[in-house]
């Protein structure tokens, strides 16, 4: 019974990193080619496996490109649930977040930007590409309970995130975090 068991864990296992290959292979051709460029048949072959293979587990190119950008959302999600949570100051952390993507976080976010965008054409994408803003928007609750300073301050993010990725330069967390702290009255200077 123990070796069924095995069995099924390790298909399932294999499965899983099989499903986050064909994710990563979509989001490497979001970053050089755009949300254009992917197709089942360009996927398989950035992930080096058949085009059938990424249909058994996206049937449809939505579905592709649904788990791409929750898989970006996600992990955003997670960091401001972690500040949200933890964080003496979830602005100075947020600032933090919205830097790296001129650094480190800057292909993935390049990746989610393109991704929410096309979401305004595609319908599936939606629900993924809000994560980001209710992510931030639960943030802001926590510093404000006015709704409209939480609506601002949820575009701010959005047009400081689209800043930096236009700019040429290292962005500064510290200026961010002033700009943040400016737009929710209330909020810890």
């Amino acid at each position: 019974m123990a070796d069924e068991q095995d069995t099924v864990d390790g298909r399932k296992l294999r499965g899983q990193r099989r499903r986050a290959q064909i994710i990563e292979a979509t989001l490497a051709i979001v970053r050089r080619d755009g949300a254009v460029g992917v197709t089942h048949r360009t996927v398989a072959k950035e992930a080096g496996i058949t085009t059938s293979l990424t249909l058994y587990y996206f049937a449809t190119l939505d579905d592709l490109l649904v788990a791409a950008l929750t898989s970006v959302t996600d992990t955003y999600t997670r960091r401001i649930r972690q500040l949200i949570d933890t964080a003496d100051d979830p602005l100075d952390g947020l600032a933090r977040l919205i830097a790296e993507s001129a650094g480190p976080g800057r292909e993935r976010a390049l990746a989610e930007r393109e991704l929410s965008t096309l979401a305004a054409r595609r319908p599936a994408l939606r629900p993924a590409a809000r994560g980001w803003r209710e992510s931030v928007a639960e943030l802001a609750r926590t510093q404000t309970d006015d709704p409209d300073a939480v609506e601002a301050f949820v575009a701010l993010c959005d047009g400081l995130c689209a800043a930096i990725l236009l700019d040429d330069h290292d962005a500064d967390p510290d200026r961010i975090r002033a700009v943040l702290g400016k737009a929710l009255p209330g909020a810890v200077p």
